[in-house]
C-alpha cells in the first residue's frame, strides 16, 4: 500500500469520485486540499526541508459572477500557489468551486478576488496571488516555446511507460541549455483521466543525454500522479541522476474543465519559468 492510499480513499469518497450536480452559489466548502508531504515522502523529501523553491500557475478560463445588479461578469482567473504550501488543491474541487460563482452576486471585481485568495489560502496553508482579468478589459495572451531544443524529432524507440529515473545520464561536458518534450502524458491520481502537457528541463551543469531524457518523458504516460507532483518527481530525479549546478523544470499542462496547471521547481530562487503559454492551452 502506497503512503497516500489513506487519503486517496478519502478523495475518492468525496465528490471528487463521483458524478455531481453543480452548485451555482458561493461554496467554499467544495474546495478539497490534500496533502503534499503523502507524495514527497516517496521522494525522500523531508517536511520543512524542500530541495527547490516554485509554485503551481493555475489559469482559470471559465469564471463568471453576477454584478450587483445581477448582468453577469465574464473574467480570466490566474491563481499562484507557492510550492511551500503544506497542501495543493484538487483539481475538480476547484472547477466546482468556481462554478459556484455563476449565480452570486458580488460588488466589485476586487471583492470576488478577495474572496477567492482568501478561500484558496485556506485550503493551501499558505499565500496564493490572485488575479482576475475581466473579458471587457481585453486581456492578451502570450503563445510561445521554450528558447531551447525539443526534443519529440529524435528517433529512438521505446518501451518503458512507467516513471524509469534510470533512463537518465549526464556524462558529456558542462553546458547551459533548455531542452522540452511536448510528449508528456500522466492520469489523475483520483480519475484516471489522461493530463497532457509541455515538459521543459532548464539546466547547468553535465551534458544530459537526450535520447535517455526523451525516454524518461515519456515514462509517465501510465503513471497516475498529479501534475504538481509529476514536476517534482522529475525535479528529484533529475537532481539525483545528473547533479546539475541549477536546475529548472516546469510543466505546461492543457487545460481540462476550463483549468490549466503549470507547476513549476527550480533549484535557486533566480530561475524562473518561461511566461509564454503552450499551444495546446
Amino acid at each position: 500500500m502506497s503512503p497516500d492510499t489513506p487519503r486517496l480513499h478519502g478523495a475518492e469518497a468525496s465528490l471528487l469520485g463521483q458524478a455531481v450536480a453543480y452548485r451555482d452559489t458561493y461554496a467554499p466548502e467544495l474546495l478539497f486540499p490534500i496533502e503534499r508531504q503523502l507524495k514527497r515522502d516517496e521522494l525522500g523529501i523531508r517536511a520543512g526541508a524542500l530541495p527547490f523553491v516554485g509554485e503551481d500557475l493555475w489559469n482559470a478560463y471559465e469564471l463568471s459572477w453576477l454584478d450587483a445588479r445581477g448582468k453577469p461578469v465574464v473574467a480570466l482567473g490566474e491563481f499562484r500557489v507557492p510550492a511551500d504550501s503544506p497542501r495543493l488543491i484538487e483539481s475538480k474541487s476547484l472547477k466546482l468551486y468556481l462554478n459556484a460563482f455563476n449565480q452570486q452576486r458580488m460588488s466589485s471585481v476586487g471583492a470576488v478576488q478577495a474572496r477567492i485568495a482568501a478561500d484558496l489560502e485556506a485550503a493551501a496553508g499558505a499565500p496564493v496571488g490572485v488575479v482576475l482579468r475581466p473579458l471587457a478589459a481585453r486581456p492578451q495572451r502570450r503563445f510561445g516555446y521554450p528558447q531551447g531544443d525539443c526534443l519529440d524529432a529524435l528517433d529512438i524507440a521505446i518501451d518503458t511507460y512507467q516513471p524509469a529515473p534510470a533512463l537518465l545520464r549526464a556524462d558529456g561536458p558542462e553546458v547551459e541549455e533548455t531542452l522540452y518534450s511536448h510528449l508528456l502524458k500522466s492520469n489523475c491520481l483520483v480519475t484516471g483521466q489522461p493530463d497532457w502537457g509541455m515538459l521543459v528541463v532548464r539546466y547547468r551543469g553535465p551534458a544530459i543525454e537526450r535520447e535517455g531524457l526523451l525516454r524518461y518523458v515519456v515514462s509517465f504516460r501510465a503513471h497516475n500522479e498529479f501534475h504538481e507532483q509529476c514536476v517534482e518527481r522529475v525535479f528529484c530525479d533529475l537532481m539525483a541522476r545528473c547533479r546539475p549546478r541549477e536546475l529548472a523544470v516546469w510543466a505546461r499542462y492543457t487545460r481540462r474543465g476550463g483549468l490549466d496547471i503549470n507547476p513549476f521547481r527550480a533549484s535557486h530562487a533566480g530561475l524562473s519559468a518561461d511566461e509564454a503559454m503552450e499551444v495546446r492551452q
